[in-house]
Formats: C-alpha cells, structure tokens, sequence
C-alpha cells in the first residue's frame, strides 16, 4: 500500500490485496518452482506432478505467469530468473528457510484478533524450542544474504579491530563486516543454536577464522571483553524500551573509549511515530511473536541512549535501494578519544519508503 485510504474503493483494494499473497503461497506449498526447475511443463503434465487438478493449476499457473514468476509460451510453462532459482529447492541460492518462515505467517496473521485481545504472542512456548531457533536463524541468513554486504561496504571500520555482533544470530553482518575489513576481529552473540548456525555459516567464508562466538543471556549478564564497534542489527524491536536501556547500558560498559554503537532496525520517522508504513506493520509481527517488542522511533531511542551514556547521537543515511530498513542506521558514541572511523559518504538520503520477518 502505497498511498493512504480515504475513500471506499480505497479501503475495498487494501482489504483485497490478499489475492496474489495468497497465490504465491499456494505455489510454494505445492513446490510448483521446485518442480518446474529448468523444463517447460504443460499443465496436464505438471497437474499429474504435484497432483493437482488441471482446471485449478492452470488457473493459478496463468496468475503466476501474470505476476511475472512464470513465463507462459503457447501451451507451456517455465520458470523465470527469480523461480528458478531462490524459488528452486535444487538451486544452491534457494532461500528455504526464509520461504518457510514467511510463508507460515499467513495462518499466524489470520490470529492476529486473538494477540490484540490478550497482548501475547502466539507461538510463545515455539521460540525456546533447538530447532525452531536453528530454522529461524537460517531464515535471517537467507534474508540478509545480499543485503549485509551491501551496508557493509557503506560504514568505514578501518579504525576498528573488534566488532561484537550483538545478537547477531548467524553472524551474516560480521561476516560482510570481516570480509570487508581484513585487520578486523568479530564476535557474534546470540543463543547456542544460532551460534551453531553461525559456525556452519562461517566455515565456508575465508574470514571465518576472524570470528569468535559467545552465549550469553543478554538482560541478565555483562558482556565480556571490550570492542571498538557494537552492532546491534534488528534487535531493538524485540525487546521493551526498559530492556533495550538495559542492553545500552552493557553495550555502553563494553565499548572501548571512542568506541560506537552501531543500531540498525525498523525505525519510525515522523512526529506522530506512523511511519514508514513497513515499520507500523512491523509492529504487528512484534505483537505476534514477541512478548515485550515493538517498534521505535529515532527520537526516543536517542534519548534511551543519551540516558545511558552515549554521546554524538546521529543517523547514517545508507544509499537508496541498500538499506535493510528505510530512514539509515543509528550511530551513539562512547565518550571518550575518537576513533577514526565514519560512514562513507553516499548523499544525502531522503525518507522513500524476527520470531520477526525482518
């Protein structure tokens, strides 16, 4: 949604705009890209495949050829770029986990009634559980994968010899921090089946003898050692305001001086705290799957800083199209010596556009 709904015809397209969602998900549940790999398929042909009726695949096929995802010639159906690939389960740069996860969001909104009633989560007892945490740290690698080094070339550490990835979960951003920076050192925090994760994930990255791992219960213990940069990467929507003064607290206590703390996240923009829209909505899946989070705005999380100890609060415009959440990336400095290190200038950027989707 693009513009605001003021009129009935308005509301009626906002309200309907399920439609082709729901067509995608039909095809992933029916492995419809996966089959088709890299063959044309008639209908009949395929309809046998994923056993399905002929009337009802060609119908969703020939929306999915409209949307772009399928190519249709004559009588037959092949896959595009995009299908063909991280759509495609036999293609190394298939995105499953990711496609699991938001793929299953679609029955989880449909409750989103009954998180609004009781202000809990649905799923609660699910987030504590090895493997769901491994299915979901794998889905914020898929996620990430082309958007970390993307931010990664825009923030200039080479002042800084340790990085601690706070809350990292596979390690995605230290990774492309490492990777850009060869005299760096990282450490990824998060719980043991993300850090088992990020170990499987680092083994086949060159880099990855530069990154250490450490568990840790974030609210309740200090952090150990001390780090020139912390990054703190689509965690603050997780937590209440309380518990992420808290974390600014011990990030604060573990920089070392001159240090900095780097916070990307679904930040909300203007005065009334509305937008940009994906940051509202966000919102929505912190109420569905987290106990205490929400989404914030610049202003109140530069004064949950200030309040901690920070200093030289400003936002980090990223270049259009890179950013991982629109409106840049907060940077709070410890007092102290400054070390030389900056964002690389890319122009200025105006305002365009975990168990989280982002």
């Amino acid at each position: 949604m693009n513009r605001r709904i003021a009129t009935f015809d308005d509301f009626r397209d906002a309200i309907t705009a399920y439609r082709l969602p729901r067509v995608l998900i039909a095809a992933l549940e029916l492995n419809i890209f996966t089959t088709i790999g890299t063959e044309a398929w008639t209908i009949p042909d395929l309809a046998r495949d994923v056993k399905v009726s002929e009337r009802g695949l060609a119908i969703l096929c020939r929306n999915l050829a409209m949307a772009g995802l399928l190519k249709k010639k004559g009588e037959t159906y092949t896959n595009s770029r995009l299908g063909a690939t991280a759509l495609n389960a036999h293609h190394p740069a298939y995105r499953g986990d990711y496609l699991r996860l938001i793929t299953s969001h679609w029955a989880d909104w449909g409750r989103l009634l009954e998180s609004v009633k009781s202000g809990l989560s649905i799923d609660h007892d699910e987030q504590d559980e090895l493997d769901y945490r491994r299915r979901f740290t794998w889905a914020m690698h898929h996620r990430t994968l082309e958007t970390a080094p993307k931010i990664a070339a825009q923030i200039n550490l080479s002042g800084a010899r340790t990085l601690l990835d706070l809350g990292g979960g596979p390690g995605t951003y230290a990774m492309a921090f490492l990777a850009r920076n060869p005299r760096l050192r990282a450490t990824v925090y998060d719980r043991p089946a993300a850090l088992d994760v990020a170990k499987e994930i680092a083994s086949t990255h060159k880099a990855g003898p530069r990154l250490s791992y450490l568990p840790l219960d974030l609210l309740t213990e200090a952090i150990p050692g001390a780090y020139d940069v912390i990054w703190y990467s689509n965690v603050l929507h997780i937590y209440s305001p309380q518990d992420n003064q808290s974390v600014f607290r011990r990030a604060l206590a573990s920089l070392n001086p001159g240090g900095r703390l780097l916070i990307q996240d679904a930040f909300l923009h203007d005065r009334e705290g509305l937008f940009p829209e994906e940051a509202s909505l966000f919102a929505v899946s912190m109420l569905l799957f987290t106990e205490r989070g929400n989404t914030y705005s610049v202003t109140e999380t530069r004064g949950w800083l200030k309040d901690a100890g920070f200093e030289r609060i400003k936002v980090l415009r990223m270049k259009k199209g890179t950013e991982d959440w629109e409106g840049g990336i907060l940077e709070a400095r410890l007092p102290g010596t400054t070390v030389k290190m900056r964002a690389r200038r890319t122009g200025s950027v105006k305002s365009s556009r975990s168990r989280s989707l982002r």
